[in-house]
């Protein structure tokens, strides 16, 4: 008897995820960024893909992968949570204990949203300040054809 293997359904291929990565690295060189790490995370926090470039300090990755995950954790942009969490230190710290250190509420961890503005995946990306890198995030995810939460950058974010 042959055994079949029953795909998953994903609501975010690696061709898009891959597609969303390389467009955040292409608007950071385009803006001279400092060198990037950039991670985009299925709904679940697993990884689909990563790419980090040469010059990136080594804690890059885990710092990319904590902005996405705990977007995908609060439902919420980092930049909109690191706002609602300014007033409550203690919370932002249970958060990271609870998430086992895989939590920052900072921008740089944006939501991927599909055509019904459900998050189908997050993008995370550290190596510049937040609100480049929050800008690199964004851009790669509109150059793809998703929408994102935050629909756009701060206004000064290469102040």
């Amino acid at each position: 008897m042959a055994h079949t293997l029953t795909p998953l359904t994903v609501a975010l291929t690696l061709e898009q995820a891959t597609s969303i990565v390389d467009a955040s690295l292409s608007a950071a060189r385009e803006h001279e960024l400092l060198p990037l790490t950039v991670v985009v995370l299925d709904t679940g926090g697993h990884q689909i893909a990563l790419k980090r470039e040469d010059g990136c300090g080594i804690i890059r990755v885990e710092v990319a992968v904590a902005k996405a995950y705990g977007a995908l954790g609060m439902g919420v942009s980092g930049r909109v949570f690191g706002q609602r969490l300014s007033s409550k230190p203690v919370f932002a710290t249970s958060l990271s204990t609870v998430s086992g250190g895989q939590f920052l509420a900072v921008p740089g961890g944006v939501l991927i949203l599909d055509d019904a503005g459900a998050a189908i995946g997050a993008v995370g990306v550290s190596g510049d300040n937040s609100e480049r890198d929050e800008f690199a995030a964004i851009s790669g995810i509109s150059a793809a054809g998703f929408a994102s939460e935050p629909a756009e950058p701060l206004p000064d974010w290469n102040a």
